[in-house]
């Protein structure tokens, strides 16, 4: 799927747009036990509750591709015959109505969810009308293509404190005790996917929140299949690739330019307004090495650590690679955070034999948030 479909699909979650008409689901302890199940009608609902339901559904549409969204994609045989692809398959031609088939899939997911809170598993069911649309974007006469699909949310149950509460008809201030509100999802998947504008039995979309975790168990039980590291494992097996590939290559001025590279990358396809996401491969970054002065020593060793890392052939997205809004400068004892687009007050330089990073510092110096004026000579140095 690619950002224009996910747009698309996200939209359907408006009170005048979607077409689900219950929402599934049931209340799961931290000892990983069902408390309640629940079928509620979402047309009996207030328009306010209704809205909150779709806004969680949305939230499981929401971020970047390849690092909070991910494609799910089943091997054929799995989609001609397996546990996991069946008992998808068999929540969305029920639309949700077969009270056996939902709750095989909550023993299915309950035991590879880990909370520190309570959490709740819901699900929705929609059809959705595809609109036909030109070349040009005009939308024209339905052709008759539906996309029917099932939206997973998995989301913390979690206690707010007491506190005071302002009561309008006293005109005073009330203690309000605890209460338990769903947070914003965790976890989910949309199945199956819209791609091209169709549907996709062999793909899905998986939702994680945490750019950390990778939450595999979830992934193996309902998908039963590998996704790609988390995206923050992603920046630090990079970054350390690139050190200990490098070794003497790796520079200031190098990581400087792997880092304007793709970020160059990254602007030119924004603007070029691509729907599908940009992917950089191990070929690209040797190339952006070799062209910087790295001997072919040590790209070779880049090409080797990077197989060993990503896997041969792994397409990554450059945004899981480095950090856009902010170049930092580390040493044992400092850090420094740095503009990106005011990398020009930057440079290395060697006095007296020991090696320094120079800030150009003229004015707007604060030390622990008091303005200081520097003296002609003075010098900012890492």
């Amino acid at each position: 799927m690619n950002d224009k479909e996910i747009a698309e699909l996200r939209r359907r979650f408006r009170p005048d747009r979607h077409n689900i008409t219950h929402i599934c689901g049931c209340y799961v302890s931290q000892q990983r036990e069902i408390i309640s199940e629940f079928d509620q009608s979402l047309g009996l609902m207030t328009e306010d509750e209704a809205g909150k339901y779709l806004n969680l559904f949305k939230r499981t549409l929401s971020g970047p591709q390849n690092k909070n969204l991910i494609d799910i994609t089943f091997r054929t045989q799995q989609v001609a015959d397996s546990d996991e692809h069946r008992l998808l398959m068999a929540l969305r031609d029920s639309a949700l109505k077969d009270e056996e088939i939902r709750k095989q899939f909550y023993e299915t997911v309950i035991p590879t969810v880990s909370m520190e809170s309570n959490y709740v598993i819901l699900l929705a069911h929609d059809v959705y009308d595809v609109p036909f649309r030109a070349k040009d974007g005009a939308q024209l006469e339905d052709d008759g293509n539906v996309f029917s699909y099932v939206v997973c949310s998995i989301c913390p149950v979690k206690m707010t404190k007491p506190a005071l509460r302002y009561v309008a008809d006293e005109s005073t201030f009330r203690n309000r005790g605890t209460d338990f509100v769903v947070s914003p999802p965790e976890l989910g998947f949309l199945f199956p996917a819209f791609d091209g504008r169709r549907t996709n039995l062999y793909n899905a979309l998986y939702y994680t929140h945490n750019i950390k975790e990778s939450n595999q168990n979830f992934v193996d039980a309902v998908f039963h299949t590998e996704i790609p590291m988390p995206a923050a494992a992603q920046k630090e097996a990079f970054q350390s690739l690139l050190s200990e590939a490098l070794q003497d290559d790796c520079r200031y001025e190098l990581v400087e330019a792997v880092h304007d590279d793709l970020c160059e990358r990254m602007e030119a396809h924004k603007a070029a307004k691509e729907a599908e996401p940009l992917i950089i491969m191990r070929e690209d970054l040797g190339a952006v090495l070799e062209s910087h002065g790295v001997s072919e020593a040590h790209v070779a060793a880049f090409n080797v650590e990077f197989d060993n890392a990503f896997g041969t052939d792994a397409m990554l997205s450059p945004r899981n690679l480095i950090e856009t809004k902010q170049l930092e400068l580390r040493t044992p004892d400092v850090v420094v955070h740095v503009n990106p687009e005011r990398k020009d007050l930057i440079q290395t330089k060697t006095i007296g034999g020991k090696q320094y990073i120079l800030i150009s510092a003229e004015e707007g110096v604060e030390v622990n948030g008091v303005s200081i004026h520097l003296e002609a000579g003075d010098m900012a140095t890492l």
